[in-house]
């Protein structure tokens, strides 16, 4: 008999518990890539058990993924993996597996957790995908370039000077939050990677936590109007079967779960339809 017990499953969880990166969150080293499938895998693992013991290790790695960097705070979506251990400086592409499969993590935990950035990671990468990777006619395209006009990252990037122009009176707040600097933090530009959290930017600016979320939302709205002015990466149009199932799949069990709870839901479950129209 070959099939795994419940002592390989808890030895298999034991081992990837041991070689996590607590200081930083993920496994390995530099290049460092999403790992959407032990995340999954845990939170199955913790459900099945009915134990919360992998917990702390699954939000602790969700929530160092997404302060920005490799996820896109302005537009939603995650690039393919990042150059440092910090999450912060990523290779910019954005390929259409990645976000499908760390999409249904985030949800997955929101389900067990209801942890409201989950949720918010979840209708930010799949509005992403909706305005940025999918074909009028439903399919999904396979990456987002990396570079735009000859160079990485140009188009995701920002100076201190842009980030004033654009956020005016509320730039203080925004320049807090993300730890701002005139050199920036990456080839004398700034990759958005968040270094205050919520409690204490209200703390600093006399806010409470509902204020900071919707003013934080209300900056990367207005970036993402300016970002949208640049010249675009270019991309990969390919439409594959497997990738766009796997999309579908994101969509179709985001319209499932967060019905009643969001009104993306219905659109959610449109562009799921329509994506099953098509291929």
């Amino acid at each position: 008999n070959d099939s795994l017990t419940l002592d390989h499953l808890n030895a298999i969880a034991k081992a990837m518990q041991s070689s996590y990166d607590w200081g930083y969150g993920g496994w390995g080293d530099a290049p460092k890539f999403p790992q959407a499938m032990a995340i999954e895998f845990l939170l199955h693992h913790s459900s099945a058990n009915k134990s919360d013991q992998n917990l702390k290790l699954i939000n602790h790695c969700l929530k160092a993924m997404i302060r920005g960097g490799m996820y896109d705070v302005v537009g939603g979506g995650f690039s393919r993996y990042s150059t440092d251990n910090l999450w912060r400086v990523p290779h910019f592409e954005k390929m259409l597996y990645d976000n499908a499969l760390l999409v249904r993590a985030y949800l997955h935990a929101w389900q067990v957790t209801k942890e409201p950035a989950y949720k918010r990671i979840v209708e930010e990468t799949l509005d992403f995908v909706s305005r940025e990777m999918t074909h009028e006619k439903g399919g999904f395209f396979s990456s987002l370039d990396a570079d735009s006009e000859g160079v990485e990252g140009k188009f995701y990037v920002w100076s201190l000077d842009e980030i004033r122009e654009t956020l005016k009176d509320d730039s203080a707040f925004f320049e807090a939050a993300y730890g701002i600097i005139a050199d920036g933090n990456w080839e004398g530009k700034t990759v958005l990677h968040r270094e205050m959290d919520d409690a204490t930017l209200a703390a600093r600016f006399g806010l409470n936590l509902e204020a900071v979320s919707a003013k934080l939302a209300e900056s990367h709205s207005k970036l993402l109007t300016t970002r949208s002015l640049r010249i675009r990466p270019a991309t990969d149009d390919k439409v594959l079967t497997s990738w766009n199932g796997l999309m579908l799949s994101a969509f179709a069990e985001a319209a499932r779960v967060f019905a009643g709870t969001s009104p993306r839901s219905s659109n959610y479950h449109t562009v799921a339809t329509r994506s099953a129209e098509f291929l």
